[in-house]
Protein backbone atom coordinates (compact mmCIF):
# COMPACT_ATOMS: atom_id res chain seq x y z
CA UNK A 1 0.00 0.00 0.00
CA UNK A 2 2.77 2.40 1.02
CA UNK A 3 4.82 1.48 -2.04
CA UNK A 4 1.81 2.25 -4.27
CA UNK A 5 1.40 5.65 -2.58
CA UNK A 6 5.07 6.51 -3.13
CA UNK A 7 4.85 5.31 -6.73
CA UNK A 8 1.98 7.79 -7.30
CA UNK A 9 4.07 10.56 -5.71
CA UNK A 10 6.98 9.62 -7.97
CA UNK A 11 4.71 9.80 -11.03
CA UNK A 12 3.41 13.21 -9.95
CA UNK A 13 6.96 14.44 -9.36
CA UNK A 14 8.04 13.24 -12.82
CA UNK A 15 4.99 14.91 -14.39
CA UNK A 16 5.76 18.20 -12.61
CA UNK A 17 9.37 18.04 -13.83
CA UNK A 18 8.14 17.53 -17.39
CA UNK A 19 5.62 20.35 -17.01
CA UNK A 20 8.28 22.73 -15.63
CA UNK A 21 10.76 22.03 -18.43
CA UNK A 22 8.10 22.14 -21.17
CA UNK A 23 6.64 25.35 -19.71
CA UNK A 24 10.04 27.03 -20.14
CA UNK A 25 10.17 25.94 -23.79
CA UNK A 26 6.58 27.01 -24.47
CA UNK A 27 7.12 30.38 -22.75
CA UNK A 28 10.16 31.05 -24.95
CA UNK A 29 8.11 30.18 -28.03
CA UNK A 30 5.38 32.65 -27.05
CA UNK A 31 7.77 35.44 -25.98
CA UNK A 32 7.39 37.23 -29.31
CA UNK A 33 3.60 37.36 -29.05
CA UNK A 34 3.87 38.54 -25.45
CA UNK A 35 6.08 41.44 -26.60
CA UNK A 36 3.45 42.53 -29.10
CA UNK A 37 0.65 41.90 -26.59
CA UNK A 38 2.49 44.13 -24.12
CA UNK A 39 2.97 46.92 -26.67
CA UNK A 40 -0.64 46.79 -27.88
CA UNK A 41 -2.17 46.77 -24.40
CA UNK A 42 0.14 49.51 -23.08
CA UNK A 43 -1.04 51.69 -25.97
CA UNK A 44 -4.73 50.85 -25.42
CA UNK A 45 -4.57 51.40 -21.65
CA UNK A 46 -3.15 54.93 -21.93
CA UNK A 47 -5.09 58.11 -22.68
CA UNK A 48 -7.54 57.84 -19.79
CA UNK A 49 -7.91 60.07 -16.75
CA UNK A 50 -5.27 59.03 -14.20
CA UNK A 51 -7.74 57.64 -11.66
CA UNK A 52 -9.44 55.50 -14.35
CA UNK A 53 -6.32 53.84 -15.81
CA UNK A 54 -6.11 51.00 -13.27
CA UNK A 55 -9.90 50.25 -13.25
CA UNK A 56 -9.84 50.16 -17.07
CA UNK A 57 -6.79 47.89 -17.05
CA UNK A 58 -8.45 45.60 -14.48
CA UNK A 59 -11.55 45.34 -16.70
CA UNK A 60 -9.33 44.38 -19.67
CA UNK A 61 -7.45 41.85 -17.50
CA UNK A 62 -10.72 40.15 -16.46
CA UNK A 63 -11.71 40.05 -20.13
CA UNK A 64 -8.36 38.46 -20.94
CA UNK A 65 -8.91 35.70 -18.36
CA UNK A 66 -12.38 35.08 -19.82
CA UNK A 67 -10.81 34.84 -23.30
CA UNK A 68 -8.42 32.17 -22.04
CA UNK A 69 -11.30 30.22 -20.44
CA UNK A 70 -13.06 30.14 -23.81
CA UNK A 71 -9.97 29.34 -25.92
CA UNK A 72 -8.23 26.72 -23.74
CA UNK A 73 -10.94 23.97 -23.73
CA UNK A 74 -11.43 24.30 -27.50
CA UNK A 75 -7.67 24.09 -28.08
CA UNK A 76 -7.33 20.99 -25.86
CA UNK A 77 -10.24 19.24 -27.59
CA UNK A 78 -8.70 19.93 -31.02
CA UNK A 79 -5.27 18.72 -29.89
CA UNK A 80 -6.84 15.49 -28.55
CA UNK A 81 -9.20 14.65 -31.42
CA UNK A 82 -8.02 16.68 -34.41
CA UNK A 83 -4.31 17.50 -33.91
CA UNK A 84 -3.82 18.45 -37.57
CA UNK A 85 -6.16 21.41 -36.90
CA UNK A 86 -3.56 22.84 -34.49
CA UNK A 87 -0.96 22.97 -37.27
CA UNK A 88 -3.47 24.55 -39.67
CA UNK A 89 -4.51 27.18 -37.09
CA UNK A 90 -0.85 27.75 -36.25
CA UNK A 91 0.04 28.47 -39.90
CA UNK A 92 -3.05 30.67 -40.41
CA UNK A 93 -2.13 32.52 -37.22
CA UNK A 94 1.44 32.84 -38.53
CA UNK A 95 0.11 34.52 -41.68
CA UNK A 96 -1.89 36.94 -39.54
CA UNK A 97 1.14 37.74 -37.35
CA UNK A 98 3.38 38.21 -40.41
CA UNK A 99 0.75 40.52 -41.91
CA UNK A 100 0.57 42.57 -38.69
CA UNK A 101 4.36 42.93 -38.56
CA UNK A 102 4.77 43.77 -42.26
CA UNK A 103 1.84 46.22 -42.15
CA UNK A 104 3.51 48.16 -39.34
CA UNK A 105 6.69 48.44 -41.42
CA UNK A 106 4.65 49.45 -44.49
CA UNK A 107 2.84 52.17 -42.53
CA UNK A 108 6.17 53.45 -41.19
CA UNK A 109 7.64 53.69 -44.72
CA UNK A 110 4.41 54.89 -46.38
CA UNK A 111 2.42 56.71 -43.68
CA UNK A 112 -1.17 57.42 -44.67
CA UNK A 113 -2.10 61.08 -45.05
CA UNK A 114 -3.75 62.39 -41.87
CA UNK A 115 -7.40 63.35 -42.22
CA UNK A 116 -8.90 66.53 -40.79
CA UNK A 117 -10.41 64.50 -37.95
CA UNK A 118 -7.00 63.04 -37.04
CA UNK A 119 -5.39 66.46 -36.96
CA UNK A 120 -8.14 68.01 -34.80
CA UNK A 121 -7.93 67.18 -31.08
CA UNK A 122 -11.02 65.28 -29.97
CA UNK A 123 -12.74 66.53 -26.81
CA UNK A 124 -15.15 63.99 -25.38
CA UNK A 125 -18.07 65.39 -23.35
CA UNK A 126 -18.13 64.20 -19.74
CA UNK A 127 -21.46 62.39 -20.19
CA UNK A 128 -19.93 60.34 -23.04
CA UNK A 129 -16.75 59.35 -21.18
CA UNK A 130 -18.29 56.17 -19.75
CA UNK A 131 -19.41 54.98 -23.19
CA UNK A 132 -15.99 55.85 -24.66
CA UNK A 133 -14.30 53.89 -21.87
CA UNK A 134 -16.52 50.83 -22.47
CA UNK A 135 -15.78 51.00 -26.21
CA UNK A 136 -12.01 51.10 -25.63
CA UNK A 137 -12.25 48.17 -23.19
CA UNK A 138 -14.21 46.09 -25.73
CA UNK A 139 -11.63 46.85 -28.44
CA UNK A 140 -8.77 45.87 -26.11
CA UNK A 141 -10.48 42.60 -25.11
CA UNK A 142 -11.13 41.73 -28.78
CA UNK A 143 -7.47 42.35 -29.62
CA UNK A 144 -6.47 40.28 -26.60
CA UNK A 145 -8.72 37.45 -27.83
CA UNK A 146 -6.86 37.28 -31.16
CA UNK A 147 -3.45 37.42 -29.48
CA UNK A 148 -4.57 34.88 -26.85
CA UNK A 149 -5.45 32.39 -29.59
CA UNK A 150 -1.91 32.76 -30.92
CA UNK A 151 -0.33 32.41 -27.47
CA UNK A 152 -2.33 29.25 -26.70
CA UNK A 153 -1.81 27.67 -30.13
CA UNK A 154 1.94 28.40 -30.19
CA UNK A 155 2.34 27.05 -26.65
CA UNK A 156 0.30 23.99 -27.65
CA UNK A 157 2.40 23.55 -30.79
CA UNK A 158 5.52 23.41 -28.62
CA UNK A 159 4.13 20.46 -26.62
CA UNK A 160 1.89 18.79 -29.22
CA UNK A 161 3.88 15.52 -28.98
CA UNK A 162 3.51 15.34 -25.19
CA UNK A 163 0.75 13.41 -23.32
CA UNK A 164 -2.60 15.21 -23.02
CA UNK A 165 -2.27 15.91 -19.28
CA UNK A 166 1.14 17.54 -19.86
CA UNK A 167 -0.32 19.66 -22.68
CA UNK A 168 -3.18 20.84 -20.48
CA UNK A 169 -0.93 21.77 -17.55
CA UNK A 170 1.79 23.44 -19.63
CA UNK A 171 -0.51 25.52 -21.84
CA UNK A 172 -2.71 26.54 -18.87
CA UNK A 173 0.39 27.70 -16.94
CA UNK A 174 1.67 29.66 -19.94
CA UNK A 175 -1.76 31.27 -20.48
CA UNK A 176 -2.05 32.33 -16.81
CA UNK A 177 1.53 33.62 -16.64
CA UNK A 178 1.03 35.50 -19.91
CA UNK A 179 -2.03 37.31 -18.58
CA UNK A 180 -0.56 38.15 -15.17
CA UNK A 181 2.85 39.09 -16.61
CA UNK A 182 1.61 41.23 -19.50
CA UNK A 183 -1.02 43.17 -17.59
CA UNK A 184 1.17 43.54 -14.51
CA UNK A 185 3.90 45.18 -16.62
CA UNK A 186 1.31 47.26 -18.51
CA UNK A 187 0.01 48.56 -15.14
CA UNK A 188 3.52 49.73 -14.25
CA UNK A 189 4.04 51.32 -17.67
CA UNK A 190 0.78 53.30 -17.76
CA UNK A 191 1.47 54.66 -14.28
CA UNK A 192 5.02 55.74 -15.07
CA UNK A 193 4.09 59.35 -15.73
CA UNK A 194 1.92 59.54 -12.58
CA UNK A 195 4.77 58.23 -10.44
CA UNK A 196 7.00 60.78 -12.18
CA UNK A 197 4.67 63.71 -11.38
CA UNK A 198 4.46 62.56 -7.74
CA UNK A 199 8.25 62.55 -7.48
CA UNK A 200 8.46 66.04 -9.04
CA UNK A 201 5.94 67.37 -6.50
CA UNK A 202 7.62 65.54 -3.61
CA UNK A 203 9.24 68.76 -2.38
CA UNK A 204 9.34 72.48 -3.21
CA UNK A 205 13.03 72.48 -4.14
CA UNK A 206 14.11 72.53 -7.78
CA UNK A 207 16.50 70.20 -9.59
CA UNK A 208 16.57 67.59 -6.81
CA UNK A 209 17.17 63.88 -7.41
CA UNK A 210 13.43 63.22 -7.11
CA UNK A 211 12.78 65.92 -9.75
CA UNK A 212 15.29 64.37 -12.14
CA UNK A 213 13.92 60.85 -11.68
CA UNK A 214 10.35 62.15 -11.99
CA UNK A 215 11.08 64.02 -15.22
CA UNK A 216 12.90 60.98 -16.58
CA UNK A 217 9.85 58.77 -15.93
CA UNK A 218 7.45 61.31 -17.49
CA UNK A 219 9.62 61.80 -20.59
CA UNK A 220 10.37 58.09 -20.93
CA UNK A 221 6.77 56.87 -21.20
CA UNK A 222 6.24 57.73 -24.91
CA UNK A 223 9.65 56.24 -25.77
CA UNK A 224 8.93 53.06 -23.80
CA UNK A 225 5.67 52.55 -25.69
CA UNK A 226 7.38 53.27 -29.04
CA UNK A 227 10.23 50.93 -28.13
CA UNK A 228 7.78 48.16 -27.23
CA UNK A 229 6.05 48.72 -30.56
CA UNK A 230 9.36 48.25 -32.45
CA UNK A 231 10.26 45.16 -30.42
CA UNK A 232 6.73 43.83 -30.93
CA UNK A 233 6.98 44.29 -34.71
CA UNK A 234 10.29 42.42 -34.90
CA UNK A 235 8.89 39.73 -32.63
CA UNK A 236 5.82 39.28 -34.85
CA UNK A 237 8.00 38.62 -37.89
CA UNK A 238 10.39 36.32 -36.01
CA UNK A 239 7.59 34.29 -34.43
CA UNK A 240 5.62 33.97 -37.67
CA UNK A 241 8.75 33.03 -39.62
CA UNK A 242 9.56 30.40 -37.01
CA UNK A 243 6.04 28.96 -37.35
CA UNK A 244 6.43 28.59 -41.13
CA UNK A 245 9.98 27.21 -41.01
CA UNK A 246 9.18 24.61 -38.34
CA UNK A 247 5.80 23.44 -39.64
CA UNK A 248 6.21 23.56 -43.44
CA UNK A 249 8.57 20.79 -44.53
CA UNK A 250 9.68 22.55 -47.73
CA UNK A 251 10.73 25.74 -45.92
CA UNK A 252 12.35 23.75 -43.13
CA UNK A 253 15.02 22.40 -45.53
CA UNK A 254 15.72 25.66 -47.43
CA UNK A 255 19.03 27.38 -46.58
CA UNK A 256 19.94 25.00 -43.72
CA UNK A 257 23.20 26.86 -42.98
CA UNK A 258 21.55 30.25 -42.49
CA UNK A 259 21.22 31.33 -38.81
CA UNK A 260 17.68 30.51 -37.71
CA UNK A 261 16.97 34.02 -36.40
CA UNK A 262 17.75 35.58 -39.82
CA UNK A 263 15.85 32.87 -41.68
CA UNK A 264 12.80 33.29 -39.43
CA UNK A 265 12.85 37.08 -39.84
CA UNK A 266 13.18 36.95 -43.64
CA UNK A 267 10.48 34.28 -43.96
CA UNK A 268 8.10 36.28 -41.79
CA UNK A 269 8.87 39.48 -43.69
CA UNK A 270 8.34 37.86 -47.13
CA UNK A 271 5.05 36.18 -46.17
CA UNK A 272 3.88 39.34 -44.40
CA UNK A 273 4.78 41.59 -47.35
CA UNK A 274 2.93 39.33 -49.81
CA UNK A 275 -0.12 39.30 -47.50
CA UNK A 276 -0.06 43.10 -47.15
CA UNK A 277 0.11 43.42 -50.96
CA UNK A 278 -2.86 41.04 -51.41
CA UNK A 279 -4.93 42.88 -48.75
CA UNK A 280 -4.20 46.28 -50.36
CA UNK A 281 -5.12 44.86 -53.78
CA UNK A 282 -8.42 43.45 -52.46
CA UNK A 283 -9.28 46.79 -50.79
CA UNK A 284 -8.65 48.65 -54.06
CA UNK A 285 -10.85 46.22 -56.02
CA UNK A 286 -13.69 46.65 -53.51
CA UNK A 287 -13.35 50.45 -53.62
CA UNK A 288 -13.66 50.42 -57.41
CA UNK A 289 -16.80 48.26 -57.22
CA UNK A 290 -18.42 50.63 -54.71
Amino acid sequence: MASGFFAVLDDISALMDDVASMSKIATKKTAGILGDDLAVNAEKATGFVANREIPVLWAITKGSFLNKLIILPIAFLLSAYLPVAIIVILILGGIYLAYEGAEKIYEFIFPHAPTVDEETPVTIPEEELEEFEKSRIKQAILTDFILSIEIVIIALGAVIEEPLETRILVVSIVAILATIGVYGIVALIVRMDDYGYKLIKLNDEDNTISDKIGKFLVNSLPWVIKGLSVVGTLALLLVSGGIFNHNIEYLHHILPNMPSIIKDFLTGLIVGSVTVFVVILIKKIFKKKH
